[in-house]
């Protein structure tokens, strides 16, 4: 957590407050998150101005007139956007204020996330080049998935994780897709046919618009840009519900470990 869906409801909330905006100053209360913090970020994002604002897989990439911002929320952080002088509290890293008073802040308990400076292109940047194709884009469909699929042993779940076969398949959104797809998590992904990888590209496509469209999964502690929480934990079918009754078949859901990750399924609906 935050996964796709999170970090795609946080950017199109902090986008409505920030595009087109000129930074008035940047305020960093940590020198370090995952990575140092570049020395050189007041004097860099001074007077710049956010042209524009995307997502890449979790990433979240804001364009400057000159040069970029590379964003990562890790495990807990949350961005938010403001207008009213408000104090920092103690987890809050850094804010990024424009000159017509909004304020775009950093809040990362476990400091696992990363703010970045980027030069050149962020494609090319070590972090995202080697990304694999959006979920929700033109390129990801079955017959990508089957091409992949065909000497990999490793169990189907860990495929869809893995950020370089496809991008931002976090756990949560794995389990749920599985079972729409009716897959076992464990099947070894080269045993998957052309219609379980279509089935399957289909309901990632499906959990991750569902879950963008209720403003993501609120588990613990995610909130959005407007400090509100996401509503699809109430539509979650199998993750978080391990030993309870299938909403579909009644059967009892199995809960397991898989690479430390909870993997809950239905042993009757996935096969």
């Amino acid at each position: 957590m935050p996964e796709l869906p999170e970090v795609e409801t946080t950017l199109r909330g902090i986008s409505k407050r920030i595009l087109n905006k000129q930074i008035n100053s940047f305020e960093p209360r940590t020198e370090k998150l995952r990575w140092p913090i570049n020395k050189n970020l007041k004097k860099f994002l001074k007077n710049k101005k956010v042209c524009s604002a995307e997502r890449r897989g979790k990433y979240i990439i804001l364009n400057l007139s000159e040069g970029h911002l590379l964003i990562h929320l890790g495990m807990s952080g949350k961005l938010r956007v403001f207008n009213k002088p408000t104090d920092p509290k103690k987890h809050e890293h850094w804010d990024i204020n424009f000159t017509d008073g909004w304020t775009l802040r950093y809040t990362d308990i476990r400091k696992f996330g990363a703010l970045i400076k980027i030069d050149t292109k962020p494609d090319q940047h070590k972090l995202l080049k080697n990304l694999g194709p959006e979920p929700l884009g033109n390129s990801f469909n079955g017959k990508y998935l089957f091409s992949v699929t065909r000497k990999k042993t490793r169990p189907i779940k860990n495929l869809i994780m893995d950020a370089n076969i496809v991008t931002g398949v976090g756990n949560i959104y794995a389990n749920e897709a599985l079972f729409l797809a009716g897959i076992r998590p464990r099947k070894q992904s080269q045993r998957l046919s052309k219609t379980n990888c279509e089935d399957l590209s289909q309901a990632i496509r499906q959990t991750l618009t569902e879950a963008i469209e209720a403003g993501g999964t609120t588990l613990k502690d995610y909130t959005n840009a407007s400090e509100a929480p996401g509503y699809f934990k109430k539509e979650l079918r199998v993750y978080d519900r391990g030993n309870l009754p299938c909403l579909t078949c009644g059967a009892k859901l199995k809960l397991i470990k898989q690479a430390n990750r909870q993997t809950v399924y239905c042993p009757v609906c996935q096969s």
